[in-house]
């Protein structure tokens, strides 16, 4: 199997400094740490309320991936403002996701089938200007069809209710693995590039990096916490040591 690539999403670094409204930290310096601990590329979503990620972060790191030759991944809502950032930035990537004001996090993929006649001009705008649109859906193959009707060239499979069926020790964990496989399985045949994302933590990563259609894991939260503990280097680097592991297994 080929190298499975690893994203790095920064925004909850964004999310600490904004709780005191201060500079710090930065997440420019924690993307530049990422890439050095064996990251291949950096996520950052723009949400509407700018809750996290600012503007003024969307224009330094695009900036910095660019210097550092690394793709960012710029996670958006389909909307005409968020459009027209991906539009003037022309980052490597972006990924349409869905977003609600009142969620904590983003809760589940994007209606791909419900909003085709929205989302399909978006798609067409984007990849136009020559950047890579992925859709972050759900492991359905439903989804992963409109995805590929729509123009996207990836999809990103959310992988959250995988994740914490693991942690809560649930019995539908094998389940919800299994649907990913499928999903991910489909848009392989289908000729789209397939990432996933969301919960994944040192437990749920190797079971997710197994699967050897998926080509990049896009991965956050867990890694921002734990780097309160060993730092963001070294959080990063046990990642893709596991990812690599588990590569490595399947390959043999």
């Amino acid at each position: 199997m080929s190298r499975l690539r690893l994203g790095v999403n920064i925004d909850h670094v964004a999310t600490v400094r904004n709780a005191r409204g201060e500079g710090y930290p930065d997440p420019v310096r924690a993307a530049e740490i990422a890439l050095a601990a064996g990251a291949d590329g950096i996520t950052a979503h723009l949400r509407e309320d700018r809750r996290h990620i600012s503007d003024a972060d969307i224009d330094q790191l695009a900036a910095t991936c660019r210097r550092r030759g690394r793709p960012l991944n710029f996670e958006c809502a389909v909307t005409a403002e968020m459009e027209a950032i991906a539009l003037a930035h022309l980052p490597h990537a972006a990924c349409l996701v869905p977003e609600r004001r009142e969620e904590v996090t983003t809760e589940g993929g994007l209606d791909i089938v419900k909003g085709h006649n929205t989302i399909a001009p978006v798609v067409n705008r984007l990849v136009s200007a020559g950047i890579r649109v992925s859709c972050f859906i759900d492991a359905d193959p439903v989804q992963v069809a409109a995805s590929k009707a729509v123009g996207a060239q990836v999809i990103e499979l959310h992988t959250g209710a995988f994740c914490q069926a693991v942690r809560e020790r649930r019995p539908d964990a094998d389940a919800l693995l299994q649907k990913l496989r499928a999903a991910a399985a489909e848009g392989a045949r289908l000729g789209l590039e397939v990432h996933a994302g969301h919960g994944i933590d040192y437990e749920t990563v190797k079971p997710l990096a197994a699967i050897p259609e998926l080509m990049e894991l896009n991965i956050g939260h867990f890694l921002i916490g734990e780097a309160i503990f060993i730092g963001l280097g070294p959080a990063i680097q046990r990642m893709r040591a596991l990812m690599d592991e588990a590569r490595a297994v399947k390959a043999a």
